[in-house]
């Protein structure tokens, strides 16, 4: 008998998970929202507001937690291409996220579609906590109840990850709106 390894083509290398940028100063974490590619920020070494946004109500916004990989689309298996936005200066990129292997990310920002700069980014276990976990954080939670399927039912929408999430909340959409087939990036 065959296994279905075995019959199974080699899958690529996806970018969902966290990720430690190059420079050690953020973990991003990427998620599939919809069919777009989103990346958050997840952890920071040194706290820090978004002073740098074009919009004026945003700069005193904390950056953990707010999108900088915007609704990127693949293009090919392992590639994806979109905008990246930069709090360091408030603008946002062309940006071009590839695989360059399971555990190494490569991101090109481009300025004019043609001056880019790249950066590795190395995959990373988990996010380290921001405070001490207490134990009440630490009990496991109860699993969700199964969803039900009557005969006429449309099939239950995938639960939204803490990225789609994250997302719904800094754009003001709907999470519903965010988690379809086709969501437009949002703004910064």
């Amino acid at each position: 008998m065959t296994s279905l390894a075995a019959v199974s083509p080699a899958r690529a290398a996806e970018p969902i998970g966290t990720w430690l940028v190059e420079g050690g100063y953020a973990h991003i974490k990427m998620d599939i929202c919809g069919d777009r590619l989103w990346g958050i920020v997840a952890w920071e070494k040194k706290p820090n507001v978004d002073r740098n946004n074009p919009d004026a109500s945003k700069r005193s916004r904390p950056t953990l937690g707010i999108p900088i990989l915007m609704g990127l689309t693949q293009s090919k298996p392992g590639k994806w291409e979109g905008e990246i936005y930069n709090s360091e200066d408030g603008r946002t990129y062309g940006a071009y996220v590839s695989m360059a292997s399971e555990d190494v990310l490569t991101l090109e920002g481009c300025v004019l579609g043609f001056l880019c700069q790249s950066q590795n980014w190395t995959r990373v276990a988990e996010t380290p906590a921001a405070t001490p976990a207490s134990p009440r954080a630490a009990a496991p939670r109860p699993a969700a109840p199964a969803a039900r399927r009557t005969t006429g039912q449309a099939p239950a929408t995938p639960a939204a990850s803490d990225v789609c999430m994250a997302v719904a909340s800094a754009t003001g959409q709907p999470i519903e709106q965010v988690m379809q087939t086709g969501t437009k990036r949002s703004e910064r």
